[in-house]
């Protein structure tokens, strides 16, 4: 799987923002991708050292739609941790 196709979007929320002080990054992956592939992909595309990688699956909600139920796509979180001192530009607004 190409390195581009792994990583799929910043995840930006309060709790993301709190961990990137922290030096850890969040981004929604790839459901098929793997800790490795993701330590890689992330070390490929931004040019940083990636120490650890947490990988989560996230369960879909269940939401109604009109008058029935129905339930919203589970997917893929990665928390990536990087060396001290490094950063990722893009979520620096640089």
């Amino acid at each position: 799987m190409a390195y581009e196709h792994i990583l799929i979007a910043p995840v930006l929320s309060e709790k993301s923002n709190e961990l990137r002080e922290q030096g850890k990054y969040v981004f929604k992956v790839h459901t098929d991708a793997t800790k490795i592939e993701i330590k890689e992909a992330v070390r490929k595309l931004f040019d940083v050292k990636v120490l650890d990688c947490t990988v989560i699956n996230v369960d879909g909600k269940v939401k109604r739609v009109r008058s029935r139920p129905g339930k919203t796509s589970s997917w893929k979180k990665a928390i990536v941790r990087l060396a001290p001192g490094e950063t990722i530009k893009v979520f620096e607004g640089v």
